[in-house]
């Protein structure tokens, strides 16, 4: 079955519940980049985070997120939106350790624990909003736990997970987000942190057959929450041909000639899906005309 995501209320409407099943969508984007197991992991724990971060928004809302903790694999971009759309790229797709001492991909090692986490929202205002967060563990699931509580104010569990077969492809993949609203009771708060506690993690949990409805019934509980909607998650990037033209023509004209000149024409690489495109020397030209 096809990536989804679902979401609902639960414990009284005092939370809000997201969660995912990203296997394929991740998988996608892990074989587009080449990444190695440690690497496939961040990438899919990040492309994870901001589809359910995507699905906090509305119409044409989208969001960028992008960490850097200084490790080995450079900065993880990823761009989501409302409708379940995402991408992703890492500065380093070549990045594998050893498993860590609790015998899982070492991912803080990859992503490094002395940097930022960036959060960038378009939601159609003039000004986009900008939060960001020290790293604090590297996990990239606890960070953006700490992203949600310290800049958005929100109390929140995140749990991502990828699972990676021997040959890179993805075995398991998804995540989940529990966040509290305002006016919840004292109960809410300490229920939430007695199961944070017990969970299986969410790539085990999708690995073993368990639908995105049946994560959040083995963490609140089957009657505790109820389903608000259902959402397809795709990876999708909107890379285009005019893009790229669009952006050659902001260059110095000199350096567009420079390019007719020495190679014919351009090449451009789009970092998010790997597609390259071909714009050749007489398109090139009607840039330095017009």
């Amino acid at each position: 079955m096809s990536d989804y995501l679902v979401r609902g209320l639960g414990l009284n409407d005092e939370i809000r519940i997201l969660a995912v099943d990203t296997t394929e969508t991740i998988n996608e984007a892990v074989s587009r980049h080449g990444a190695y197991p440690t690497a496939a992991a961040a990438l899919g724990r990040s492309m994870t985070a901001a589809v359910l971060m995507g699905a906090m928004l509305k119409n044409e809302e989208k969001v960028t997120t992008t960490i850097e903790g200084g490790g080995p694999i450079g900065a993880i971009v990823t761009d989501s939106d409302a409708k379940g759309h995402v991408r992703g790229y890492l500065g380093n797709p070549q990045v594998h350790f050893e498993l860590n001492d609790a015998g899982k991909l070492d991912v803080r090692r990859a992503v490094g624990t002395d940097g930022y986490l960036r959060v960038v929202k378009d939601i159609g205002l003039k000004e986009h909003f900008t939060g960001s967060t020290e790293i604090v563990s590297g996990e990239i699931g606890e960070d953006f736990a700490y992203y949600f509580y310290t800049s958005e104010q929100v109390p929140s569990i995140v749990g991502l997970g990828v699972l990676v077969n021997p040959d890179n492809t993805v075995k398991a993949s998804g995540g989940f987000i529990i966040q509290v609203l305002p006016g919840a009771s004292e109960e809410t708060f300490e229920f939430l942190d007695e199961i944070s506690k017990e969970m299986t993690p969410v790539s085990q949990q999708i690995d073993n057959g368990l639908s995105p409805r049946e994560i959040i019934d083995a963490a609140i509980g089957e009657k505790n929450w109820r389903e608000l909607s259902e959402m397809p998650v795709s990876f999708e990037c909107n890379c285009s041909k005019e893009r790229f033209i669009n952006a050659i023509s902001a260059l110095d004209p000199a350096e567009i000639m420079s390019m007719i000149k020495e190679d014919g024409g351009a090449e451009a690489d789009c970092h998010f899906c790997r597609n390259k495109v071909w714009i050749d020397g007489e398109e090139l030209k009607e840039l330095i005309t017009h």
